[in-house]
């Protein structure tokens, strides 16, 4: 039988545990945490992202976390905390799984924006 979309979904919120506003407000705050946002550009446009975000669309999270690529992003480092969030929580989690399977140790999933918004959290335009 065929892999769904479900069962990805269900195998990377097992691999990578959610965090409240709260809890990543606390990793940011101790300073070495990397906040993904992996929505595509134009809905970070038209909300905004998590202050000090960096904006990775999930199509591209593969080639901005390996360094092996022309694309690596240099703010990715496998010692650092990522804290991953997108619209609803999905492609977070599937964004996170696949940096864990890249050898990323310490991957949190924020989950939606909207609760980050809803929970005072800054925000840049």
């Amino acid at each position: 039988m065929p892999t769904t979309a479900k069962d990805l979904l269900d195998a990377a919120n097992a691999a990578v545990p959610r965090v409240t506003p709260a809890e990543a407000r606390a990793m940011i705050d101790k300073g070495d945490a990397l906040v993904v946002d992996v929505r595509d550009p134009g809905e970070v446009a038209s909300t905004g992202k998590v202050a000090g975000a960096i904006n990775i669309p999930r199509g591209m999270i593969e080639f901005r976390a390996d360094p092996a690529t022309p694309y690596f992003d240099a703010h990715f480092n496998p010692t650092r905390t990522l804290i991953v969030y997108c619209a609803s929580g999905g492609r977070s989690a599937l964004a996170g799984k696949t940096l864990k399977d890249m050898g990323y140790d310490k991957v949190f999933n924020l989950g939606a924006f909207k609760d980050w918004k809803e929970a005072g959290g800054i925000v840049d335009d």
